[in-house]
Formats: C-alpha cells, sequence, structure tokens
C-alpha cells in the first residue's frame, strides 16, 4: 500500500460555498498527522472524507486502495478507527466501559445480542490497561469524567487494530492535567511501530504529541501548509493560518504558540 489516504484536488461545495477548495493530500501508513486551522477552515470536514462519511463534490478520495464512490464503505469502514464527540454520543450512557471498546469488534455502539469470543475479551481488556483504564472496566460510560470517556474513544478506536486512525479534537475540553495525561499516552502511541496511520485534528499546538511527523494547516477549506512537522509548522505558516502573528516555540518536542 503506499498510500493509506489520497486526497486529490479535492473539493466539498455546501450551499454554493466550498468548504474544502481544492485540496490535495496524501497520507502515508507510517506518518502521523496533525490538522490545523481556525473555526471554518474545514478540518472537520476533511476527517469526515477520511471516515466516509462524506463525498467530495469534485476531485477524488482514495481510502486504504478504495476509491470513494467505487467501493463498499460498510467493508472498508471496519478498517478505520475513529474517536470523536460524535460518536461518544452514540454510547449508551449505562454501557461498561469493557463493552464500550469491545463492541467495537461488531462496529456497534451498545452491547446486544452480539456472541464475543474469549479473545475479544482479551483483546478489550489489554487495550483498556495500555490506555490506564483497566481500573474502570465495569464503570459506566457516563459517570466517567471528560478525560477518561476521551481515553474511552481512543481504546475503542483501536480495539479492532485499524490501518487508519482519525482523531477528532481529542484533548478538547480537558483540563490540564487530563490533558498532559493524554498528550503522552498518544505520544507512546505514535511513537509505536506497530501504530497505524494517524490524522488528529486540534485548534492548540500544544496538543501535538511527541512522535507526530507531519502538520496540515488549513484557512478557508484551503492547504496554507502540508509536509514534515517542522516544516510546515512554523511562526509564519501559523500566522497565515490564523491571520494574526503568532511565535511558536517548541522545547523537549512539544509546541507553544502565543499572539505576538
Amino acid at each position: 500500500m503506499s498510500s493509506v489516504l489520497q486526497l486529490s484536488d479535492v473539493s466539498v461545495v455546501r450551499n454554493g460555498r466550498a468548504i474544502v477548495d481544492s485540496v490535495s493530500w496524501s497520507v502515508e501508513p507510517d506518518q502521523r498527522w496533525v490538522v490545523l486551522g481556525p473555526n471554518g477552515a474545514g478540518k472537520t470536514t476533511v476527517l469526515q472524507l477520511a471516515s466516509t462519511l462524506i463525498y467530495p463534490t469534485t476531485g477524488s478520495v482514495e481510502i486504504l486502495d478504495s476509491t470513494l464512490g467505487k467501493t463498499d464503505v460498510f467493508e472498508l469502514r471496519p478498517r478505520i478507527g475513529i474517536a470523536s464527540t460524535a460518536m461518544a454520543r452514540r454510547v449508551p450512557a449505562d454501557e461498561t466501559v469493557l463493552n464500550v471498546v469491545m463492541t467495537a469488534a461488531y462496529s456497534v455502539t451498545g452491547r446486544w445480542n452480539e456472541e464475543y469470543e474469549d479473545i475479544d475479551i482479551k483483546r478489550a481488556k489489554r487495550v483498556l490497561t495500555e490506555w490506564r483504564l483497566d481500573h474502570l472496566a465495569e464503570r459506566s460510560f457516563g459517570t466517567l469524567s471528560d478525560g477518561e470517556q476521551k481515553r474511552v474513544q481512543i481504546a475503542r478506536a483501536v480495539m479492532t487494530d485499524p490501518e487508519l486512525l482519525l482523531l477528532d479534537e481529542p484533548a478538547a475540553s480537558l483540563d490540564l492535567g487530563s490533558r498532559e495525561e493524554l498528550v503522552a499516552l498518544l505520544g507512546g502511541y505514535a511513537q509505536s511501530e506497530d501504530s497505524p496511520a494517524i490524522i488528529m485534528v486540534t485548534h492548540h499546538v500544544e496538543e501535538i504529541p511527541i512522535g507526530f511527523t507531519h502538520a496540515l494547516l488549513l484557512k478557508d477549506g484551503a492547504v496554507v501548509a502540508s509536509g514534515p512537522l517542522r516544516e510546515a509548522l512554523t511562526s509564519e505558516s501559523l500566522t497565515t493560518t490564523f491571520g494574526l502573528p503568532i511565535e511558536l516555540t517548541e522545547n523537549n518536542g512539544r509546541f507553544s504558540a502565543r499572539a505576538e
């Protein structure tokens, strides 16, 4: 597989407005991308394209060697892991954390009449341990803190060993401690050779984990910068993207930004 995701001159038009405007972008299996941009830049729309939830108005989207519009997305979707607020809203509040993660094996969000094998249970418990959630296995999802729920979403997303992992603002609404714990876990996961290609949408450079390799910056649906992290992510590119002078600094592999 040469790439896990390929957007070729893609536009998404709604009510006569281009939400995504002539975007070309390629993601390789060993890359971990952060997608940055202001509200309305097209970040979530790009993620929806990558997750097969929407189709481009023009251009082509290839995901895992399959072209949108020419493949059965229901066969493609189990190969893609997704963690997002929209997904979390579909999880029954009274479902146990173990079941929230385990039901990913059937691509459902609530335990019903599925039959699970011992390997599914062992896999779910192992993933919970990796994301520091094993002590919450029997807790109800609705009783968890925001930080715990975010980690459960990611644990569910990686349960099936996806070939592409999509993270939509995984640190949004978290307090400082919860954010740093999650960023550290994501950094460890991103640096593992066994991890899939990762695309993470965020608003803040402070949320970029160590181990991420590339950046895509969007403004008004168009690409401002794209490429290796330290080439695409600069004070100049952030200034253009967000429309005010921004100073970017890096310390021990973590970034911070402030208006000059």
